[in-house]
C-alpha cells in the first residue's frame, strides 16, 4: 500500500527533451538523472528523492526551477523503480540512498542538498541521521513527521503498529541534525495532513524554516508555489555565496 513503483524508463529522445541524462553512467547501470543544462560554476548538488509513486524522470520539474538558480541537480531512482533492480522498503531505498550521496560527493564535491518529496522526505532524514559524507542543508516538501503517525490517521480502526514493517521515523532521525531545513507544507495535503508536516517543523532542534503553500493538496502543489519561493528556500538553505567547481 506504500510504494507504487513505475517501471518507466525515458528514451534518449525524452531525456533530450527534459535535459537530462543518465548517471554516473548509462542506461544499463544507472541510479538516477542529473540535468544537462550549462552552468558554469555551480553553487552545490541538490539530490532529490522523489515520492511514492512513478518515477525519478517525472520529477523533471525539480531540475527546470533549481538549475536556474545555479544548482547541479540529481534526479535520484530508488531500487525497484524506473527500470532499477532490487527490493522495495525501507531498508533498500536508505542504504541505496547514502550510495548515491557517497557518489555524488566523490563526483562533485561540496555543498550537498538533499530534497525530499513525500516519502523521500524519509528517506532524506535516514541519510541525514547516518550520511558518509557532510549534507548542507535540508528540503522537505509535503513531509511526515513519522509514516505511523500518517497510517493511524489513516486507518484509526486498525492495530497498524503490528502491521507496520517501514517506519520512516523522521522527527527520530532528524533528531541530531543542525544545519539549515526548510519545510514545506500543502494546506490542503489530503494524503499526508500538513499537521504531520508542522509537527515535524516543531521537533527540528536547529535552524530550520516552514513554507506554506495555500489551496495546495499533496499533488498538485507545484502548480501553485510561487516562483520567487524556489529562490526564497535556497537562499535559506544554500548561502546562495557560495560557489563550487562543475
Amino acid at each position: 500500500m506504500l510504494y507504487y513503483p513505475s517501471s518507466y524508463k525515458p528514451s534518449p529522445a525524452a531525456m533530450a527533451s527534459q535535459h537530462l541524462q543518465f548517471w554516473p553512467s548509462e542506461a544499463g547501470d544507472y541510479r538516477g538523472f542529473v540535468s544537462t543544462v550549462p552552468q558554469g560554476r555551480a553553487r552545490g548538488t541538490i539530490i532529490v528523492f522523489h515520492g511514492n509513486a512513478g518515477a525519478a524522470s517525472d520529477r523533471d520539474y525539480y531540475a527546470q526551477e533549481l538549475t536556474p538558480l545555479g544548482y547541479r541537480v540529481l534526479l535520484a531512482e530508488y531500487p525497484g523503480y524506473g527500470g532499477r533492480e532490487g527490493k522495495l522498503g525501507e531498508a533498500s531505498f536508505v542504504n541505496d540512498a547514502r550510495t548515491t550521496v557517497r557518489l555524488a560527493f566523490e563526483q562533485f564535491g561540496k555543498p550537498v542538498f538533499l530534497l525530499g518529496e513525500s516519502l523521500g522526505c524519509g528517506v532524506v532524514a535516514a541519510v541525514a541521521k547516518e550520511t558518509p559524507v557532510q549534507i548542507d542543508g535540508i528540503i522537505l516538501f509535503t513531509p511526515w513527521d513519522t509514516l505511523l503517525a500518517v497510517a493511524k490517521g489513516t486507518f484509526p480502526w486498525l492495530p497498524i503498529a503490528w502491521f507496520l514493517k517501514d517506519t520512516y521515523d523522521s522527527i527520530g532521525n532528524l533528531r541530531s541534525f543542525r544545519g539549515p531545513v526548510a519545510v514545506i507544507g500543502a494546506e490542503r495535503d489530503e494524503v499526508i495532513p500538513v499537521r504531520h508536516a508542522e509537527e515535524l517543523y516543531r521537533s527540528l532542534p536547529g535552524n530550520k524554516k516552514l513554507w506554506l503553500i495555500k489551496g495546495a493538496g499533496h499533488n498538485d502543489w507545484q502548480s501553485r508555489i510561487e516562483p520567487s519561493w524556489w529562490r526564497e528556500i535556497m537562499e535559506f538553505v544554500g548561502d546562495g555565496n557560495r560557489t563550487v567547481p562543475r
